[in-house]
């Protein structure tokens, strides 16, 4: 015990969202490296049938990021200048740079009081003849309400002037969603990435499932458009509209190949498909651990009066990606004290997020946080703490002592 009755924690480092890599994606990584295909080939097209797979959709596109894939939906869409595109201003940078890319307008609705999921009647009232595509974000894993937002969209379906075919056989504004932490979610029973008309999953370093860097785009088949033809159309974005990948091209005699249009570079390699193909081996017990620490989490932070999300509810199942807290009433000098105080004691924690109108990009894009108070007011007191499968039952125990130590005085 210290002098006020504390009892002293034994200091130990706990990182806040370290790689989960075992020896099974060494070897696979190993494996590729010896066999003389590095690029786009064989390991790309497999993890893309397992993530279909998974989620129970006909095809997916693996690309180098979420980033990526999400840019490629809205050019498949043919959105673009004159064109509008509605998403959170309580997210991170790329569920709003895409539509900048493309040349759209960007829209931000703010967040509903006190709840991380965008206003949806604002939303709803910021939709008019230009607007084509939403992007909700499935934020820390936890699915969006998606039944209230294709209701929206149903609702407004009148104001809607479509300017493609795809846009046309989907009839309505298109929901894109952002699903980069929400892998292995659910939303009343349904898979995250068959859920939106479009989902694009992040596979970056720290996310559940990863593949160092990289990303994918799910979709619900629409009636009248070919799955294959929305496949073949990403290939040609995301390698320079060439005809033949360099797999197809290395079979005998297959050299010849035409490019369809000047398009991009964003195919995802075999060596990092190596990496994913291996993390699916280990993915389910991977969502069970995290469930296990929220668990954990839950029982010993609720009863405090520390604000949490709920993961795991009738409607919907968690991916488990990050641990939000808030501490009513604290000012934003006192949220970052006790993240200064808990990294004094070896524990890494973080802020999800720092609302878009807040960065200098978008401020110099005209928008302004005063617009957003709801979000500010999350923003303000918000702090989380680590959550990942490399904790070990007494770094998740360290963890808990340590928070309910720092925050004992803040907390009313």
């Amino acid at each position: 015990m210290n002098a006020n009755g504390t009892k002293e924690l034994v200091k130990r480092t706990v990182l806040f969202s370290p790689p989960d890599i075992s020896d099974l994606e060494i070897k696979e990584v190993v494996s590729t490296l010896e066999s003389g295909w590095i690029t786009t080939g064989p390991r790309v097209k497999e993890f893309e049938r397992r993530v279909a797979g998974y989620v129970g959709t006909n095809r997916a596109v693996c690309l180098n990021s979420q980033t990526a894939c999400a840019e490629l939906c809205l050019r498949l869409l043919d959105i673009g200048p004159g064109d509008e595109v509605i998403t959170t201003a309580y997210t991170y940078s790329a569920s709003a740079s895409v539509v900048c890319h493309v040349g759209a307008k960007l829209v931000l609705a703010d967040t509903q009081p006190g709840n991380l999921n965008m206003d949806y009647d604002q939303v709803e009232s910021l939709i008019n003849e230009r607007t084509k595509a939403i992007i909700p974000v499935d934020l820390g894993g936890i699915p969006c309400d998606y039944d209230r937002i294709f209701d929206i969209v149903q609702r407004k379906k009148h104001l809607f002037r479509p300017a493609n075919q795809l846009q046309e056989a989907i009839g309505r504004i298109a929901i894109i969603a952002d699903t980069a932490h929400a892998f292995g979610a659910t939303w009343k029973g349904q898979k995250i990435g068959t859920v939106a008309d479009f989902s694009n999953f992040s596979w970056h370093a720290v996310k559940n499932l990863t593949t160092a860097e990289g990303g994918a785009m799910t979709w619900r088949s629409i009636p009248g458009v070919d799955d294959d033809a929305i496949y073949q159309k990403m290939q040609l974005f995301s390698l320079h509209g060439q005809s033949k990948d360099a797999y197809t091209k290395s079979t005998l005699g297959e050299w010849e190949y035409d490019i369809i249009g000047p398009w991009y570079k964003c195919n995802m390699t075999d060596i990092t498909a190596a990496i994913g193909i291996k993390q699916f081996v280990r993915y389910p017990n991977m969502l069970l651990r995290r469930r296990e620490i929220i668990r954990r989490y839950d029982e010993a932070f609720i009863p405090l009066g520390i604000q949490v999300l709920s993961h795991y509810t009738e409607d919907y199942s968690s991916s488990g990606h990050l641990y939000m807290t808030r501490i009513p009433g604290i000012s934003l000098e006192e949220r970052n004290q006790i993240i200064q105080k808990m990294a004094a004691l070896g524990v890494v924690c973080n802020v999800h997020y720092k609302p878009l109108p807040m960065m200098t990009a978008y401020r110099n894009l005209g928008f302004a946080i005063k617009d957003y108070p709801n979000a500010y007011a999350l923003f303000e007191n918000e702090i989380t703490l680590p959550l990942h499968t490399c904790l070990t039952d007494e770094d998740v125990e360290y963890v808990i002592q340590a928070y309910q130590q720092v925050t004992k005085e803040y907390l009313k």
